[in-house]
């Protein structure tokens, strides 16, 4: 069993699916990269079991305030950088290992000011680098059926229509520049939830912050990223919670190990390039029973693991193909 204490610090934030993570390709050690620091979870955990050094990025400029009071300690192991971990290439070369954890912090869903929450008043913002359009101008200056889809496509929301519809009518008699606002718009135009089921609002919010922060588009281009910064024999592993997410990863990796299948048997046969990567996980490791119940917040999350090989990148696949949202061209 690995060992997870994080320097003893056992009140600190253990990100989802951490221990089978390392238990997967232990023993660890090299370089690796975290491209998705948030509390510094994974990073530590890496850290603590072995990687002679980790980057860890992330596009927040807060999280790296709170990591004050413990980064020092690992003494140069450590490398912080402030970026989009799509752009990791740029960087960092050569890595023996990259790690994704697509969830939110919780510490940006808990701070109010962060407009992510339904459950909390702030500012309609939900901009997790704090620059460009908010959350706020997305609902009201996008036009009903670009809310619709929004809420469709990238919040899997049945509802999408009437809702758009009612945000519309919301705004033309005052702006919806807060969360609760926004959260009493959605819940009236849906059932109230049965006990044990999400809050009403729960996928519009999604859906507008997977839109104000291109969340889609980096994951896409991360995994190729990935590709590129990985050296031979190097790990990439990504945590998802929810089905779009998982099935981008699910099928970059499955079409960078040749495993999506040649079609019709009476096709003529397709001839498959070198593999980029190995399957590690040939079905997405969910969180044990233990896990869920210490932390709910795992109950859907997902991680897949992957080799990567020596055959050089592949070609840039499409979009589309990994099943990744296209906002316009689905309409």
């Amino acid at each position: 069993m690995v060992d997870i204490a994080l320097d003893g610090h056992r009140n600190s934030h253990i990100p989802v699916l951490l221990v089978p993570l390392l238990e997967a390709v232990s023993p660890l050690c090299g370089r690796w990269l975290d491209g998705t620091f948030g509390a510094g979870g994974y990073s530590r955990g890496l850290l603590d079991a072995g990687a002679d050094h980790v980057t860890a990025i992330d596009r927040d400029p807060l999280t790296f305030e709170m990591a004050r009071d413990w980064s020092a300690r690992y003494q140069g192991r450590l490398t912080l950088v402030e970026a989009v971990f799509s752009q990791m290439d740029t960087f960092a070369n050569d890595l023996d290992g990259v790690v994704l954890d697509l969830g939110m912090s919780s510490m940006q869903i808990d701070a109010a000011e962060r407009g992510f929450s339904f459950m909390q008043d702030g500012p309609l913002d939900m901009r997790m680098s704090q620059s460009g359009p908010s959350a706020e101008d997305i609902v009201n200056t996008s036009s009903q059926t670009e809310l619709a889809d929004i809420l469709f496509y990238y919040g899997e929301e049945r509802a999408s229509r009437r809702i758009a519809k009612a945000i519309v009518a919301a705004r033309l008699l005052v702006p919806i520049t807060r969360t609760l606002q926004l959260a009493d718009i959605v819940q009236s135009c849906l059932p109230r939830p049965k006990p044990g089921q999400s809050h009403s609002a729960t996928r519009s919010f999604q859906a507008l912050r997977i839109a104000v922060n291109d969340e889609y588009g980096e994951l896409f281009a991360g995994l190729l990223a990935a590709e590129r910064a990985l050296k031979p024999g190097g790990i990439l592993a990504v945590v998802s919670f929810h089905s779009i997410e998982d099935r981008m990863v699910k099928r970059f990796i499955q079409s960078r190990a040749g495993k999506l299948g040649s079609g019709s048997r009476y096709a003529p046969e397709i001839i498959q390039p070198e593999p980029q990567f190995q399957l590690l996980t040939r079905k997405a490791i969910a969180a044990d029973p233990e896990e869920v119940a210490q932390n709910p917040r795992a109950r859907s999350a997902l991680l897949r693991i992957a080799r990567r090989t020596a055959t050089a990148p592949g070609d840039r696949p499409s979009a589309r193909s990994l099943g990744m949202p296209q906002i316009g061209a689905n309409s």
